[in-house]
C-alpha cells in the first residue's frame, strides 16, 4: 500500500462516510445531573459522529490531512463543504463548554486530547480556511489538561489502548513544538522519567483487545525526545534482541477472529501501528509492509474497524 490518489480518495471515502454518522453511538460521558441525559449531536456538536468522540476527531485529522496532500482529489472539495459545516466556531465553542464541566476533567484523557491537539495542528496548515482559529481555544484546554495531568500521572499507563501515555505524548509533542514550548518541555522531561530507565522489555503483546504496540510506541517516543546518540544506547538496551528478530511478537502481525466485535477489531490498529513505529525507527520495511497487508481491507469493511482505522494506516504511510 501506498499513499497515492487511489489510497487518499479511498481513506476520504470512507471518513466522509462516517463523521456525521451519530449512531451506533458510544459516549465518554460523565452525568452531574438529569439534564445531562441528552443525544451525542446535542453534548457534541462537532464531534458526534464516527462511533465515538475520539475516532471523530482523528477522522477529521485524516480527512483536513487528506484534504492538503491531494487538493485536486474530487473528495478534497467534499471535505472542504463537510468542515465549513462543521468546525464553527459556534460547533467548537460548544464542545469547549463540555470539556470544561467539572464532570469532563477526565474527558477522553489523554487519547482524545492528543488527537485534537494533533487535528489542530493540522488545521493550522490550511491558511485558506478559519478552521485552526475555531479549534484552538479547546487545543489550548487540553493543552492545560496536561500540565495538570503530567502532576497527577505519578506512573506512565502502558498497555496498548486508549489510556496509553506514550502514544498520546508523540502526537501532543507535535503540537507543543509549534504552540507551546513551555509545555513540549514539560512532556519531555516527563517522557524520561516514566521510560528512561526502562531495560530489557518484556514484549507481552498484543492483549486481545489493544490497537497499540505498547513497545515500539515507547521506542518512538524516546526517539523524539532522546538525543540521536542517547536514544541509540536507550533503544540498544530496551530491545537488545532486535537484530535477531526477536521478541518475535513484534514481527508476527496481529490476526483478527472476528471483524464485527469492536474489541477484536482493535488488532487490526496493532499491525497499523506497529508499521508506522517500524517505519519510525527506520527498522525494516518488510516488517512495516507484511503488517499494513495485513490489515489493509479492514480499512473499510466492517464499521466496527472502518470508523477509526484509515486514520491509523495514514499515519503509517506518511513516514518517509
Amino acid at each position: 500500500m501506498k499513499l497515492d490518489e487511489s489510497t487518499a480518495a479511498r481513506f476520504a471515502r470512507t471518513a466522509l462516510g462516517h463523521v456525521k454518522r451519530e449512531y451506533p453511538n458510544k459516549l465518554d460521558h460523565v452525568m452531574g445531573g438529569p439534564d445531562d441525559i441528552l443525544s451525542p449531536r446535542e453534548l457534541h456538536p462537532a464531534f458526534y459522529g464516527s462511533f465515538d468522540w475520539h475516532s471523530c476527531v482523528h477522522s477529521w485529522w485524516t480527512l483536513l490531512t487528506l484534504r492538503r496532500l491531494f487538493p485536486d482529489l474530487p473528495e478534497a472539495a467534499d471535505v472542504s463543504a463537510l468542515a465549513k459545516e462543521t468546525l464553527t466556531q459556534a460547533n467548537l465553542a460548544a464542545e469547549l463548554a463540555y470539556a470544561q464541566r467539572p464532570e469532563a476533567r477526565g474527558f477522553e484523557r489523554p487519547y482524545g486530547w492528543s488527537w485534537l491537539l494533533y487535528l489542530h495542528l493540522e488545521a493550522s496548515r490550511h491558511a485558506d480556511r478559519e478552521w485552526a482559529d475555531h479549534l484552538e481555544p479547546l487545543a489550548r484546554h487540553f493543552a492545560a489538561g496536561w500540565r495538570d495531568y503530567l502532576r497527577t500521572l505519578a506512573h506512565p499507563i502502558r498497555h496498548g489502548a486508549h489510556a496509553n501515555t506514550a502514544f498520546a505524548l508523540i502526537l501532543s509533542l507535535e503540537w507543543a513544538r509549534v504552540f507551546d514550548h513551555e509545555l513540549m518541555g514539560d512532556m519531555k522531561a516527563a517522557a524520561r522519567r516514566y521510560f528512561a530507565e526502562d531495560r530489557d522489555a518484556q514484549c507481552w503483546e498484543p492483549g486481545g483487545d489493544e490497537f497499540l504496540s505498547a513497545t515500539l510506541t515507547e521506542a518512538v517516543l524516546m526517539q523524539r525526545v532522546l538525543p540521536q546518540s542517547e536514544f541509540a544506547q536507550w533503544f540498544t538496551a530496551f530491545l537488545p534482541e532486535i537484530p535477531q528478530g526477536k521478541p518475535r511478537a513484534l514481527f508476527t502481525p496481529a490476526q483478527v477472529s472476528d471483524p464485527t466485535d469492536g474489541k477484536a477489531a482493535h488488532l487490526d490498529g496493532v499491525n497499523f501501528t506497529r508499521a508506522w513505529c517500524w517505519r519510525e525507527l527506520g527498522l525494516g520495511e518488510d516488517n512495516a509492509a507484511r503488517h499494513m497487508t495485513t490489515s489493509s481491507e479492514a480499512i473499510d469493511g466492517d464499521y466496527m474497524g472502518s470508523h477509526w482505522l484509515a486514520s491509523f494506516a495514514l499515519l503509517a504511510l506518511l513516514v518517509n
